[in-house]
Parts: structure tokens; sequence; C-alpha cells
């Protein structure tokens, strides 16, 4: 017993890992979108995007939303905390739900409503619409799938709409690199942006891949006519 505790010790903190690094990619985008709001509010030298002064409750439904969505999202990952507490996983995943619908048709109204942030184009425009899109119907095919206790296929449409939501934090990234090895300009920055959705997508996939080979498979049992046949 000492052993098989000792041995769940490492896989306890190790399970905690993954949380940590996805609340860490999302830092920088959540505390600038802290600071838009504080813009917003008319914080002491700080001049407010005049893109938002139309309607400043978009963002501040985005950016809330997005921090709940990011943050308790992340705890989803962790996996023996996952199933030593079903109850509290099955209600923050309402709230899941309901955050990232919220974060999904903020940025569709958003993207439409505002005028186009100076330096990107239409390709980043269309891709805002597509992204959008995709996330909620990620969280609604989830959601369904949820319903019919299909929770594989739950767990993956849900890994994929989180994907979704955490581009903003590889964006910093892929921009960074991308301004590096490609210089600037509209086109290049919509691509760099539109490459760190395709990243979060590209790796969400391969843990969905890997997940399905490493889940062990029930195998029917024999009924006694079919055996006896």
């Amino acid at each position: 017993m000492t052993t098989a505790r000792a041995a769940e010790r490492p896989a306890r903190n190790r399970s905690w890992l993954v949380p940590a690094a996805l609340i860490a990619l999302s830092a920088i985008p959540l505390t600038a979108g802290a600071l838009r709001v504080v813009q917003l509010a008319g914080g002491p030298g700080m001049a407010p995007d005049v893109r938002f002064k139309a309607f400043p409750a978009l963002v501040v439904v985005h950016v809330v939303a997005a921090a709940v969505y990011a943050v308790l999202g992340a705890f989803q990952f962790a996996r023996q905390f996952r199933r030593r507490h079903r109850t509290w996983h099955r209600r923050a995943g309402r709230i899941l739900i309901v955050g990232g619908l919220l974060v999904a048709f903020s940025a569709l109204t958003m993207t439409l409503v505002y005028a186009q942030k100076p330096g990107t184009g239409d390709v980043l425009y269309v891709t805002r619409l597509v992204v959008g899109s995709a996330m909620a119907a990620c969280l609604i095919l989830g959601f369904s799938a949820a319903r019919r206790r299909d929770f594989a296929v739950h767990r993956a449409w849900m890994m994929r709409a989180y994907a979704l939501g955490l581009g903003a934090g590889t964006q910093i990234a892929t921009v960074g690199f991308g301004k590096a090895l490609f210089g600037t300009g509209v086109l290049p920055r919509d691509l760099q942006m539109l490459a760190g959705w395709a990243v979060n997508l590209a790796v969400a996939e391969l843990v969905i891949r890997r997940s399905r080979r490493t889940t062990p498979r029930l195998q029917p049992t024999l009924q006694p006519a079919a055996a006896s046949s």
C-alpha cells in the first residue's frame, strides 16, 4: 500500500504540469485584456482605443469570459483531480460551456462591429470569423456528446474548443518568430496570427489521437447462445 501511494504521488504532481502550462500560456493575453478594460474604465493616464468607444461592454464581456474560460478550463486537464472530483468537473464544465460561448460570440461580434485594427487585413478578418464560429460549434458538439454520454467524443470537441480559445497565447510566439523570419506587413502578420490557432489545433489533434490509442477498448462479451453456435 505504501508503494502504491508513493507511485501515485509523482503522477499526481505531474498531472498539474499541464494546467500550469496552460495558465502560463494565457497569462500575457489575459493581462493585456485586463489593461484594456482598465483603459475603457478611464484608468489614470490611459486613453481607451477609439475603436471600442461605441460598444465598450463587448470588450468587458469578452475579457471576463476569456479569463474564466482559460483559467477554469486549464484545471479540466488535471487528470487526477478531475477523476477524484467528478461532480466539480461536471459543474465546472457547464460554466465552461457558457463562458466559451460568450468568448466565441463576443469575438464574432467584435470582429463584425469594430473597425479593423491597423496593420491587419482581410485574411485575419475572415480567419477570426471562422475561428469564432468553429469554437462555438465545438462547444455545442461537445455538450451534445456529453448529453449522449459519449465522453470520448465530448473530450475531443472540448479540447478543440479550448485550443481555439487559447490562440492569443500562442500568437505571441508565432508573431514574434514570424516577424524575425518573414518581416512585417499586413499579409505576413495575418498569417502569423492564423498560425497561432493552427498550431493549437494541431497539438490538440495530436493529444486526441494519442488518447484514442492509449485508451483500452472494451471487448464485446459473447452471449452463451453465440458462443455455443
